[in-house]
């Protein structure tokens, strides 16, 4: 009975293996090729809160924020630097990937955004500033939970509690969009 269930599991991991998605390119997600931050063009609002098509260009207005940006906040005394200080009250965009709250949760209006596939599921879950929590303004909304996004939101620096550890950031959701690259 012990080896039929050891050879479910490498039967199961195997599977796992062989169908996850390809990870976000590591320049996308820690900034090699994307300035952490970018000017916003002025006179422009960028207020949409729709839903856009994967095919429609990122609003200039909006500042593209990468995990090594979210990783200076020194989550242990919870300093914050100038870098993430900036950032207050304005529109930003992250790519990542999403974890339900719920198993099985396809429709939420809450979940975390991680910077790689398969955080916090069954593995440690990353430090709390590598997480950000997510709560989107309006009604539930479809989640991608394979696939790579660009949320877009308000971020803020404040501690939150969740079923998966300690998260460092918030977000007020107001667009989930496919990652491309721009």
């Amino acid at each position: 009975m012990v080896r039929a269930l050891q050879v479910l599991v490498v039967v199961i991991l195997a599977a796992y293996w062989s169908v996850r998605p390809a990870p976000l390119p590591t320049e996308v997600l820690y900034g090699a090729r994307h300035a952490p931050i970018q000017a916003p063009v002025a006179g422009t609002t960028g207020d949409t809160a729709a839903d856009a098509p994967p095919d429609e260009a990122p609003d200039p207005t909006i500042l593209t924020v990468d995990w090594r940006l979210l990783g200076l906040l020194d989550y242990r005394s919870t300093s914050v630097p100038p870098e993430l200080a900036r950032l207050k009250g304005r529109r930003v965009r992250i790519p990542g990937f999403i974890v339900p709250l719920e198993d099985f949760q396809e429709r939420a209006k809450e979940f975390l955004l991680v910077p790689y596939f398969g955080a916090c599921v069954h593995t440690p879950p990353p430090p709390p500033n590598q997480m950000v929590f997510v709560k989107l303004a309006g009604g539930p909304k479809s989640l991608a939970l394979f696939d790579p996004v660009w949320v877009e939101g308000l971020l803020e620096v404040q501690r939150v509690n969740s079923p998966y550890g300690a998260v460092s950031f918030t977000m007020t959701g107001q667009r989930i969009v496919p990652y491309r690259e721009d």
